[in-house]
């Protein structure tokens, strides 16, 4: 592990949309980024993917397995096969892998501290910011979104015992 990858002892836990595949961190890297190449947006239909690295013994499926894609000779990248949800990105000759940080349970705690692959950044991501917010999705979309909350599939942010309920 580099100098500039620091471990964190700490618990932290995620899967996929529809629950079939669970993991569970006992420790966690300050390596969260989001990387713009055109691989990973690829990979995460998006314009970039966030990941934060786990140390490989201080990772545990604790439900399923995520599928694997070899996206080159060096690189795997996890995903649930049955909701297609991305996993993880592995450069296989290191010492960690790197989760998608949206399927965390809380995301929020960790924000991206850098940003990789800016070859392929979209040259307007900078005025994210200024776009204008119409505001929450129960305000844009009210009758929806009840029908959505209603038949939610989406498995919980937190481990279950069993699922699907």
């Amino acid at each position: 592990m580099s100098s500039t990858q620091n471990r964190i002892e700490t618990q932290a836990s995620g899967g996929c949309q529809c629950g079939a595949v669970r993991y569970r961190a006992t420790a966690m890297l300050d390596t969260s980024h989001i990387c713009h190449c055109r691989m990973c947006q690829k990979a995460a239909g998006s314009y970039f993917a966030a990941l934060v690295g786990i140390p490989r013994d201080a990772l545990t499926w604790t439900r399923g397995a995520p599928a694997v894609f070899k996206s080159s000779d060096p690189v795997e990248r996890g995903f649930c096969s049955t909701c297609g949800t991305p996993l993880y990105y592995d450069y296989l000759e290191s010492e960690h892998l790197s989760v998608t940080t949206g399927s965390l349970d809380d995301p929020a705690r960790f924000p991206p501290k850098m940003q990789f692959g800016i070859e392929g950044r979209m040259p307007w991501f900078d005025t994210i910011v200024a776009l204008p917010q119409d505001g929450t999705t129960e305000e844009t979309m009210p009758g929806a979104a009840e029908r959505i909350a209603a038949s939610n599939h989406q498995h919980p942010d937190h481990d279950t015992a069993d699922w699907p309920r």
